[in-house]
């Protein structure tokens, strides 16, 4: 290793440890990282470029397809190879270890592959076809999990993994994303054991203040990185660190340890991307980027899906918009991890500061009566405020209305998942969406946890049935992001750094233009919001004149003005439009 690169690892434990534990704690992490490097030496020489225009990432589960006598993993690859290779470049793979509760978050071995989906050649298949995304959820680990039994017995090798707060401890102002008791008891030798459990008893803290659980975990995330992951995603890292008196979320130190990892990377795996997963207000979550160069590569836009929603369901984009001129990464080498639908439900904290509390609170009240669930918290002046939507996104955008068609319903969802692909960041659309998966009710009931709604294992013989059949909703759904998906690969302005500038429009509609880093190319992106045409003035060139036409990008329509005095053309209900000059 280099010795700025050794002085960067030095400078970041004594920050994180008293000398005596920063110390031989640095001897010992150097020695893993090049142990790391000996053993991986081609990862060393890896192209560090970070991202492109080429960038489309899935989200799934490594059983969200199943076929008898096969492992899901390779159900998984064979399709997205088959059915998307040509326009999906990444995959984020969800927790792929064994578990006990949680859908894969409730880890019990953070080293191995749960045996139901495949075994670490299934993963790294996966990563020799895709930019593999793998999560990391170093928060906690199950209640079952080896390290945490050790702890109890007292072994010797797992002292201070966990946290046991004294009884004294001030915990008054710790933060909780769930309303489970942040303590559990659980048996141990001298009695009974208070033990931290930010996220429910069955996931148990990790105690970061011990470098040893630092080190460990270290070793966990550059195992990954050696089995093919292109990405980390830092599953709920906002509370890493804990020290009672204190919010416990945010802390300096959860930082420092991010930065840590990053300069671990950087060191003997240059290009390997750090995605922090924080659903928290906005200004919160964009503090993960750092200066821009020392923290997560990739933050989550969590504000994206409650806003589309909030947009298109009235119809009017006048706080989407806002929200989007206001937005902007720190550097080159970082940007947004833009999705809609995912495996947990549409979090509404991060929209608190952005949209009124009766609008918010209208929009849990309408899901919920459409049928779709709600979770909820309290807040000053209303004890029960929706915090998740649990719904697909196909429904959550179509409101049950027997005047409504099918086509306008797929145009209204095509048209949100277009504007996910136009917008400056890379995105990363759930398997469910990519298929048009409806509402999982049945999951819901059988499982008795709500974002089971859009989490359904399907069958593997159905869904490729499904896509053959051109008057499916799947196939239809699937067909037209794929379109526009190989529209946004094929073009530098959709590069996620490349310059984003929202054009003044009428509510109904919602325009970006898009122009490449280079300056080479400029896409104007129109996406009509509402059942209604919707007239759209063309934006004029640098010589204040108007283009006489434009094409469509993904059709190859020529777009004209309408009339040779006003520069406008009328865009369809839910129609997209990417013209280039």
């Amino acid at each position: 290793m280099q010795h700025a690169e050794i002085e960067a690892l030095r400078t970041h434990l004594g920050r994180l440890y008293d000398r005596e534990l920063a110390v031989p704690a640095l001897d010992r992490l150097v020695e893993i990282l090049e142990d790391f490097a000996r053993s991986h030496p081609a990862i060393a020489e890896r192209d560090p470029a970070p991202f492109d225009e080429r960038d489309v990432w899935v989200i799934a589960y490594g059983d969200h397809l199943t076929e008898p006598g096969r492992p899901p993993l390779r159900s998984l690859d064979g399709f997205l190879r088959e059915h998307f290779g040509d326009v999906v470049g990444g995959l984020h793979l969800l927790p792929h270890y064994p578990w006990t509760s949680d859908d894969g978050f409730a880890v019990v071995d953070h080293r191995e592959v749960d045996p139901r989906l495949g075994d670490w050649s299934d993963v790294e298949r996966l990563g020799d076809g895709f930019r593999l995304m793998l999560d990391a959820v170093v928060n906690h680990t199950s209640a079952s999990a080896p390290w945490f039994q050790g702890w109890l017995r007292d072994d010797p090798e797992f002292a201070d993994f966990y946290l046991s707060p004294p009884v004294d401890a001030d915990l008054s102002r710790v933060v909780r994303p769930r309303t489970t008791p942040l303590l559990t008891p659980f048996p141990a030798p001298e009695g009974v054991r208070q033990v931290w459990t930010t996220f429910g008893p069955d996931q148990v803290d990790l105690n970061y203040a011990n470098p040893e659980v630092l080190l460990r975990v270290t070793e966990i995330l550059l195992e990954y990185v050696g089995r093919g992951a292109r990405a980390l995603r830092l599953d709920a890292i906002a509370f890493l660190w804990k020290r009672a008196g204190t919010s416990c979320i945010h802390l300096p130190e959860t930082h420092e340890v991010i930065r840590l990892w990053r300069t671990v990377l950087d060191a003997v795996a240059p290009g390997t991307l750090i995605v922090t997963e924080t659903n928290v207000p906005h200004a919160e979550n964009v503090a993960y980027f750092g200066d821009g160069t020392d923290e997560a590569h990739l933050v989550y836009q969590f504000p994206l899906p409650p806003l589309v929603l909030h947009a298109f369901r009235g119809g009017d984009s006048s706080v989407l918009a806002g929200w989007l001129r206001d937005l902007e990464a720190p550097s080159a080498a970082t940007t947004f991890l833009n999705f809609l639908g995912s495996h947990d439900g549409i979090g509404l904290r991060p929209v608190e500061q952005l949209l009124p509390t009766r609008e918010v609170a209208a929009l849990g009240e309408a899901i919920s009566s459409e049928g779709g669930g709600v979770s909820y918290r309290s807040i000053p002046g209303h004890p029960q405020f929706p915090y998740e939507l649990n719904v697909s996104y196909f429904d959550a955008l179509n409101p049950p209305d027997p005047s409504t068609s099918r086509s306008e319903q797929i145009d209204r969802f095509v048209a949100a998942q277009s504007l996910l692909l136009a917008l400056a960041g890379v995105p990363a659309i759930y398997l469910h969406a990519l298929l048009g998966s409806r509402n999982w009710h049945e999951g819901v009931a059988l499982t008795g946890h709500p974002r089971a709604i859009n989490r359904e294992k399907l069958v593997l013989a159905e869904v490729e049935a499904a896509l053959e059949d051109p008057g499916t909703l799947r196939s239809e759904v699937a067909e037209r992001i794929r379109g526009r998906a190989a529209a946004r690969i094929a073009e530098p302005a959709f590069h996620p750094c490349a310059a984003q500038r929202v054009l003044d429009t009428p509510p109904g509609l919602l325009a970006i233009e898009r122009t490449a880093t280079d300056g080479s190319s400029t896409v104007v992106c129109v996406h009509n919001l509402t059942a209604e045409p919707e007239r759209f003035r063309l934006p004029a060139d640098g010589a204040a004149e108007v283009p006489r036409s434009y094409t469509e990008i993904v059709d190859g329509r020529r777009i004209s003005p309408e009339a040779s005095d006003r520069a406008e053309v009328t865009v369809a209900p839910y129609e997209v439009l990417w013209l280039r000059a």
